[in-house]
């Protein structure tokens, strides 16, 4: 049986068991990663375990989508041992003519799930994601369109990315006056250095509407891996920060010198002093700090060689180490842990 060692948790209420390490198709699939990397990739996530692969409308302009979907079809895998979730708002038109092929509207959530199918060559996806809020659609009509999907047979369940706690709500609400099928998974960024979201802002949702999530970028795009640790005025050559032309990438690279990356990368030393006191790769320290969060119900893990998915899963041996002591201590360094508090006045 392909890995007997993974760890496998229940997504939110619901009774969809994920790996607690997924593969996501993000900025490399489809992009700097091509079909032979990508189906290496898939293919050793799947023999060590993990069932769960993510990716979205807008990843490369649907290249990830038709890589990832070209594996899965290539593979021999039985459908139903797999958790395939896509995503819906950016589209993938980069014509002239863009408008509704954004958005949440219920023309784009159809339309644009259609589409991803198509592209997939998948008949239905597990998850299908609202990527970001869309504040110009009525909630309810949101709501209406994600459950029409299901309705169709096209996902099986329906999450948020990027969404405010107030905005999740305000979709739960809306879907149990209707009698509708509420979210039950947001994907928001959470590691070590961005905990605001996961550890404070949501710290009501988790038993008010029994939500879980899908978190990305564990290794904050790359920076808690350890390779980054050095390099005080430029990303290292040969890293993906020094040549990726991808938004996201280019961003980071024109911002590597601005306070806000300089408190980074303090905070990453920190980060490997404690990583080495365990004796543990400051990466796999990264990775299982996120899993040890129970409501994580996993962790969306980029990669472009199948050496680096083999890696991430070797981080589940440092769950152990991570004691209540552990914990504290890392807090203590990073020094930001958000407060769980009311706000007073006076």
């Amino acid at each position: 049986m392909p890995g007997s060692d993974m760890i496998y948790r229940r997504l939110g209420n619901s009774g969809l068991q994920v790996s607690v390490i997924s593969l996501g198709g993000w900025i490399t699939f489809g992009g700097d990663v091509g079909e032979e990397a990508t189906e290496a990739c898939m293919k050793k996530a799947y023999e060590l375990g993990i069932n769960f692969f993510d990716t979205a409308e807008g990843y490369s302009g649907g290249q990830s989508e038709i890589l990832m979907g070209n594996v899965i079809k290539n593979s021999g895998w039985k459908r139903n041992d797999l958790v395939i979730s896509t995503k819906i708002y950016f589209g993938s038109s980069h014509g002239e003519v863009k408008v509704n092929n954004y958005g949440l509207s219920r023309k784009h959530v159809i339309e644009g799930t259609r589409a991803s199918l198509a592209r997939l060559q998948l008949e239905y996806v597990d998850i299908i994601y609202a990527h970001r809020p869309d504040r110009l659609t009525p909630m309810e009509e949101v709501v209406r369109a994600f459950n029409f999907v299901i309705e169709k047979g096209w996902a099986f369940y329906w999450g948020t990315s990027e969404w405010s706690a107030d905005e999740i709500s305000e979709a739960c609400g809306i879907a149990k006056s209707l009698g509708l099928i509420a979210p039950i998974v947001e994907q928001p960024l959470y590691n070590m250095l961005d905990r605001e979201k996961v550890e404070g802002q949501f710290q009501r949702l988790y038993d008010r509407v029994g939500l879980g999530l899908t978190t990305f970028s564990p290794l904050k795009g790359g920076r808690l891996s350890g390779k980054y640790n050095d390099a005080l005025e430029k990303p290292p050559p040969g890293s993906r920060f020094a040549y990726s032309k991808d938004n996201y990438s280019t961003g980071v690279r024109e911002s590597w010198q601005s306070p806000e990356s300089v408190k980074v990368l303090q905070q990453v030393k920190a980060v490997k002093a404690l990583a080495d006191k365990l004796g543990v790769k400051q990466s796999h320290l990264a990775l299982a700090w996120c899993i040890k969060n129970e409501n994580v119900s996993s962790i969306i893990t980029g990669a472009s060689k199948p050496e680096q998915v083999a890696d991430n899963v070797e981080s589940l041996k440092v769950l152990p180490l991570l004691t209540p002591e552990v914990m504290a201590e890392i807090d203590e360094a990073l020094g930001n842990k958000p407060s769980k508090e009311p706000a007073r006045f006076g």
